[in-house]
Parts: C-alpha cells; structure tokens; sequence
C-alpha cells in the first residue's frame, strides 16, 4: 500500500528549470505520472521520437523478474564512510572564449547549487594544451627587460578580483600533437631552423640534484610504419647534449603501448664528447625496419640558448632546431621526415617542454575560470575547494605564489594537486616525481598544512604503463611512488588522484557498460594498492563521467544509472571523493564525432549562450545521491556491504545495491537497475549479530526511471521529456514488504528498522 508524501520533506524540486524552448512542450510529471504515453510522437521538428521503451536493445527478455536485496548490518563489515559534501562534488574547467562571464551569473549559480553537489575541484586544462597558465593575469616575467621568459602571478595584495585567465602556448616545444585544444606542433620538425625544442630546465641536475643520466631527456620521432632507417641528422641548438644515444623501438606501438617492446641503440647511435652543430649519423651498416626512433639525452653542453646568460634556466636542459631520420647513401642524406609548421608534418614526442613564453604566446581563445570568480560566486558553498597548480609546464615559484595568493583571499584550500594527467603527457614517472618534489618543497614553504597530491591520471581502467626501467618494471605508479620513497618524499603525498573515464560514449549498449562498471572500480582501486600505494593513503576520482567523449548517453537515463552506481561504488571500495566532470553548463556538441555523439558532460542542458535551460539526467541522479542516498549534512555515513539476487549468466548484479547509515539513524538503500526493457520486484532485508530486521513503515521512496525523464536526442536541439522531478512517496515496510523497480531505474529506500 503506497502512502501519502509528508508535506514539507525536504527535498529539491527541480521543476522549475523546465521551461518550453520554440515549439518544443515540457510535460508536467506528477509523481509517477508518464506522459509519453503513445508508441511514437512527432516532435517539433517534425521528426518521429520514439518512447522510452522503445529506445532500448531488448537485450534482457526472460530474466527473473523477482529477486532479493540483503543488507549486512555488522558494525565490523562496514566498507569504509564518508561526508557527502566533501565526497561528492563536480569539476570547472576551460571554456571558450568570452564563456566564464556568461556561466558565473547568480541564476546559473543558485541554480546549479540544487544539485546538491559539494566539493568543487578546479581543472587545468592548460596542462593537457602544452600551456603554461597564467592564473593571475597580472605578473612578472623573469626578464624585465624584455618582457619575456619565466611567469610569476602577482600577489593578491596588487591584483582585482580575476574573473578569465589564460594559457599560453609554449615557444620551445616538441609534440606534434597535444590533447588539449591541438593548435601548436613541434619545433622538432616544422622546418625552421630559427626555432627549437628545449627541455625543462627544472629536470636538470641543477633542480633535481643528482646526475642527469639519472633523469635523461628524450625526443621521439614517430615514422607513421616502419620504414628503413640507418641514419639520422641532427641540427643541435644550445644548450647541446654531449652524451646521447640514437634507438629504436623493437614492439609495435612505443606511445600506446608502451610495455610491450625495449628502446635498443643502433649499432652505431651512442655518441659522446659530441661539440653540438649539424651531425648526420651513420647509425649501421645496414638498414632496419623501424617506426619509433628516440635520441636519448644524458649530458648537457650548458651553453645558453637564444635567450642570453642572464637566467641560469636559460642554459639548463637540452635543445634541438630540426631533426631528419632516414638512409644516408655515400654523403648524400635521404630524410623521410616531413617538415611543416603544422600538423602534416612528421609526428614527434619529448619528454618535457621549457615553461619559457613570451606576451605573443596568449592563447585567446579559451579562458579557465578565475580563481576568485569561482570562489566569490558561492558555487564552493564555503567548502574548501580541490586547486590546482601548474607543474609540468610551470615553475614552483608561480605555484607558491598562487597557493599564497589564495590564502591571503581567505578562500579554503582542501587539496592541492600538482599538474594534470603527465601519461597523457607522456612523462616518465621519474620525471615527473623529480618535478613533485621540487613543487612540494615550493608549496609547504608557504603553508606546511597544505595536502598535496597526485599524480592525476587521465581516465584509466588498468595500471597506467611506461617504457620498461632497467628492471623491467612498467609500472608508472610503482616507479613514481619509488622515487618519492627513495628521496623522503613519499610523507608529502597527502591523497593519490585520478581520473575515471570507462567507456567509449559512441556505445549504445549501455546496459554491457554498466553491468561492466563495478569490476572496473573495485580493479583500479585494487590496482593502485598493488602499485604500493601506502594504506590509509586517500583515493580522489577529481574527474569523471561517462566516457571521455561527449554522447547522448550522458543526458539519456544510462548517465543517471551510471553516475548513482559509480558513485556509490567509490565509496563501497574506499574511495574519499567522487566528482562528476563537469559543473558548468555546455551546450551540447558532437566531439566524438557518432551519431550518437551529441552531448554535454554534467548535469545540464544549456543554451548556446551558457544559460541553464533544464535539468539532465546526471542532475536528477546527483540530488538522489547527495539528498536522499545520504543526507547533506557534513557528517560521517557509513557504508555496509549488500548483495542482491537480480544477476546475469556472469553473476553480475543487474540490481546494483548500496547500503548506507545516514547520521540520523536512518538506512538508506540505493537501488539501480541496470536492465533497460525489465523490471524487478526485490523483497529487502537487514541481516545482523541480532538476527533479520526490515524496514518498518513508512518507507520513503525516491524513483528516477523514463517515466520521469527522458532525453530526446535530435542533434544540438536535443531536449528533456519529461523532466523530472524524480517521483518521491512513501511505501509499507515490514518481513513482507517488497519494492518495485522499473526498467532503467534508480531507487532510493530509505527508513528505520523494525523487527
């Protein structure tokens, strides 16, 4: 028997965010009401949408339609606990240009507070672009007198409030490609001699104390196939390496996979007491069918490059104008390397790229957020945000000096993590923790209390691979954490972050990708331990959704699904924060480029100029998880184990359940079915030291299924109906109680036990 809602439980009504757009009409649910109700309609635009039912693979027909949830209660068996509103939170990153000031207005503010979304983790796209960022666009360059080089951000005692800031891009770089916006290439092959790669002078022996061999840098020229290859020219700039070695990679892939191959020296290709200069090399005698050649730098000339002598970082490190691989016949040099200053030319990779730019260098069009706009604009809700600083194309000087900044403001620091995603960079691990603990030192000069973290992995559902050590090892966690450990260092790494990105978004089976998602979770977790990450050590996923590619399943009901169980099973598996990618309102845009792909990370859909226009299913899913699963109060919930007999032919739950003890005494019972053509019927039961317990009435429902929500997809007028709100009642409890779940449906159960 169903019973009345109370009036005034607290609760989120989002319906005042739909609102008709053109033609288009938005239903108005009632509890469980449906109003898509016909086999098909005609929309707007004139095209037929079909019905909820009818947009799922039957895939699942003739599976049990009834089953069993059990909840263990045993104080002893409890999975881990957490705060809501540290744990759960969302992300801000770059927009387009002249975006920041249309999305920070108090209507898109208050609005996206309902959510119930806590945390707020900035991120660094100018990482991912090959960009230094200028987080404070007023500052110093390390050469006044130019008014170039090195940047340091200026003290918030000089500075107005910062609304946009930028990256810029890197003068001295080497990748052909980046994973940012893709708009620069490498200076190792645009057939310029009057440019050049030079690398971080912050990975010298200088910085790092101890021997460049043991930090080599490195160049990668990558062929496109194997070709033949027995010789290579080289045209240094300053400063030179004296001691390098020409290879070749003997796998298939030496950038995607990595593990699977060794970096062997040609015959003739390991020079030393070189003077710099143009050098052609005969590297054998015969030629070798190769893709991936890599000159691997260990010592370094020290002479100064084209910036002059005035800054030791100028004369720090490696540097190269032009680079050709190919056959050498007699002194006539044949180059298979193609030289443009765009992306036809022949890919290259490099190890690290100097953070040295100039004025020119501003990449206008994108902007991050400014720090003070995010925190003045109450989106943070006072809780110490997730900042980043940037490192791999950085200084640890304009990293203290924004950390500074930001606590003279009196804005709360809870994290602080030190670049973004280096094995999309392809940093090697050792690299990398050479440039940590520099950054750390920087930062715990200005504030010891500071919990700095890392390495933030780019989306991975395995352990993240490098090029074989001398050991063999390719672990890039394992050798990041050794070095930390070996150098003192491991004390300062306060949490360990990553990202987490599981599936291809061009997908439209989502139901094989959720059934997949818990293994997933509880595999990376897993694998991280075994990498010998210390115990206790915190686990935050800063970054997450979906897929990495922007896809109609993030506004259909597979985003909601998705979000409540990923969520839920982070914190099964002891995860400390979970923040969905990404808090501010996109339009939605095709960047997988699948006829599916139209999209938007988060939980909005938004107009062309950034203006919340209704809620998405991530929304409807985030307030169930944030104000119904648990309670929004910053308080300790713990998580208890729960199993449920709804599984498929792999034992996999189709009924994914999770339990929680609120701080007010309540359990609640978060259920997601995962089957997009059935439903199930579950009977509920709380097993303990003092036997079987159940829910006594009233049991407070909360259902999200596509009788409350539905995404239309129509390319970039894709739209909601209906549009929530979830449907929310009470239900009888007691030993014969049972709950019905719709197809693609998130269930919340929540009450108190009665014997």
């Amino acid at each position: 028997m169903a019973l009345s809602r109370a009036s005034g439980y607290r609760t989120s009504d989002p319906s005042h965010l739909g609102r008709t757009r053109g033609a288009r009409v938005m239903c108005a649910v009632a509890l469980v009401a449906v109003c898509v109700n016909a086999s098909t309609k005609v929309s707007a635009h004139g095209r037929r949408v079909h019905t909820p039912a009818a947009q799922f693979e039957a895939v699942s027909r003739g599976r049990a339609a009834t089953g069993t949830v059990s909840v263990d209660t045993t104080q002893a068996h409890a999975l881990g606990s957490f705060s809501p509103p540290r744990a759960f939170g969302a992300g801000v990153d770059a927009q387009n240009a002249g975006a920041v000031p249309l999305i920070y207005t108090p209507g898109n503010i208050a609005t996206m507070l309902t959510a119930g979304l806590g945390t707020v983790t900035y991120r660094l796209y100018t990482e991912l672009s090959v960009q230094d960022w200028h987080w404070n666009p007023l500052g110093t360059w390390s050469d006044q007198s130019d008014g170039d080089g090195y940047w340091t951000g200026a003290p918030a005692q000089s500075s107005p409030s910062v609304v946009n800031s930028y990256g810029y891009r890197l003068p001295h770089r080497g990748f052909t490609f980046d994973q940012g916006n893709n708009d620069d290439y490498s200076r190792l092959t645009d057939g310029d001699l009057t440019t050049y790669w030079k690398s971080d002078p912050y990975l010298d022996q200088t910085y790092t104390g101890e021997s460049d061999a043991l930090h080599p840098q490195w160049i990668v020229v990558d062929l496109g196939a194997k070709k033949s290859v027995d010789a290579m020219r080289i045209a240094w700039a300053n400063p030179y390496a004296t001691t390098y070695a020409v290879q070749y990679w003997t796998g298939d892939d030496a950038i995607d996979d990595p593990a699977d191959g060794t970096w062997a020296t040609f015959p003739n290709g390991a020079v030393s007491g070189a003077t710099g200069g143009t050098v052609t090399l005969q590297l054998a005698t015969s030629a070798r069918k190769v893709e991936f050649v890599r000159v691997l730098m260990s010592a370094s000339s020290g002479t100064c490059d084209t910036h002059g002598s005035s800054d030791p970082r100028d004369c720090l490190g490696f540097a190269i104008d032009e680079v050709g691989v190919g056959t050498l016949a007699g002194s006539a040099f044949h180059d298979l390397v193609v030289h443009a200053p765009n992306h036809k030319q022949t890919v290259t990779y490099a190890s690290s790229v100097d953070p040295w730019h100039a004025p020119a260098n501003e990449a206008s069009d994108e902007e991050q957020a400014g720090l003070d706009i995010v925190y003045q604009s109450g989106l943070t809700r006072g809780l110490p945000a997730i900042v980043p600083v940037a490192m791999l194309y950085g200084t640890p000087d304009d990293a203290a000096a924004e950390i500074a900044y930001l606590e003279a403001r009196g804005y709360a620091i809870g994290h602080v993590e030190l670049g973004e995603e280096p094995d999309g960079q392809y940093v090697t691990p050792e690299d990398d923790a050479a440039l940590f603990v520099q950054w750390a030192n920087a930062l715990h000069a200005v504030d010891p209390t500071l919990q700095l973290g890392g390495p933030v992995f780019q989306g991975s559902s395995g352990d993240v691979q490098t090029w074989p050590d001398a050991h063999g090892n390719v672990s890039w966690l394992n050798r990041f954490l050794n070095y930390l450990d070996a150098h003192g260092a491991l004390g300062q790494l306060a949490f360990m972050s990553f990202e987490h990105y599981p599936f291809d978004g061009c997908s439209t089976n989502y139901e094989r990708n959720l059934l997949a998602e818990p293994a997933l979770v509880s595999g990376i977790v897993k694998t991280w331990e075994g990498d010998g990450l210390p115990a206790g050590t915190p686990l935050l996923v800063t970054e997450s959704n979906y897929a990495a590619n922007t896809t109609a399943e993030f506004q259909g009901i597979a985003g909601a699904l998705w979000y409540a169980d990923a969520a839920a099973d982070f914190m099964e598996n002891g995860a400390s924060g979970f923040y969905l990618y990404e808090y501010e309102p996109d339009p939605v845009v095709n960047y997988a480029h699948c006829p599916n792909g139209w999209g938007s990370w988060g939980p909005w859909d938004a107009t062309q100029n950034y203006t919340i226009a209704a809620p998405a299913s991530q929304y409807f899913a985030a307030q169930l998880v944030t104000q119904q699963w648990s309670d929004p109060v910053d308080a300790t919930h713990v998580v208890y184990p729960s199993k449920s007999s709804v599984v498929d032919s792999r034992k996999r739950p189709i009924v994914a359940s999770h339990a929680l003890l609120r701080p007010d005494g309540q359990w609640a019972v978060m259920l997601v079915n995962k089957d997009p053509v059935n439903a199930y019927t579950v009977s509920l039961s709380f097993d303990g030291p003092s036997g079987t317990h159940h829910f006594a009435s009233p049991v407070a429902s909360d259902v999200l299924s596509p009788a409350q929500y539905v995404w239309h997809s129509d390319g970039s007028n894709g739209y909601p109906s209906p549009d929530g709100p979830f449907a929310a009642t009470y239900l009888s409890g007691g030993p014969s109680a049972t709950y019905s779940l719709p197809a693609a449906s998130i269930t919340v159960l929540r009450g108190t036990l009665g014997r």
